[in-house]
């Protein structure tokens, strides 16, 4: 319910600001699981996706955005669950496993999983290697993964940035990969 709420309410003010330049829709699937594996610049990276694609969009996020202290951190955390995102552990080869069975529960109950297959953001804009999660997901559910590029996002709101500039972003979603 928030996420479509925050969809409804946020939308408007995000598209006339940042004006999205998006291509690919087409390759969203209307209905059923699939993967969007994306290259992570910023943090808006989490949200322009979802902003852009007609269907809701679940993300595994990182644990630590559910578990902040003081004012600043229950609020991140509600906005966090609230939004339907997922937290997940990092700390580990247990915790790696955990989070594929998350992501392979979301994507059999039909949703589209967000993920970021280098797994976490990248310092400098460029691709690095992505671990082997996004395949190791597909192969167990049949599900397609759509290749996501985020466009400008690491210059509205670089790391430590916490205020976004004004700019266009551009999200380009490429035709299904089968694995």
């Amino acid at each position: 319910m928030f996420y479509w709420f925050m969809k409804v309410i946020l939308s408007p003010f995000l598209y006339i600001l940042f004006r999205p330049k998006v291509e690919g829709l087409e390759n969203v699937p209307e209905e059923g699981g699939a993967i969007f594996a994306s290259n992570h610049l910023s943090f808006s990276d989490s949200i322009f996706l979802p902003l852009v694609v007609p269907r809701r969009v679940t993300f595994l996020a990182k644990s630590d955005y559910f578990t902040g202290t003081g004012v600043k951190g229950r609020a991140t955390a509600a906005f966090f669950k609230g939004a339907g995102q997922v937290p997940v552990d990092r700390s580990g080869a247990s915790a790696a496993q955990a989070a594929l069975d998350t992501g392979i529960r979301v994507i059999k109950e039909g949703a589209l999983l967000g993920i970021y297959p280098e797994g976490t953001r990248s310092p400098d804009g460029r691709l690095y290697r992505g671990k082997t999660g996004v395949a190791r997901m597909a192969i167990a559910t049949g599900a397609p993964v759509m290749p996501v590029a985020m466009i400008n996002t690491d210059k509205i709101q670089p790391i430590g940035k916490k205020l976004p500039r004004i700019m266009q972003v551009g999200v380009r979603i490429g035709s299904p990969i089968d694995f």
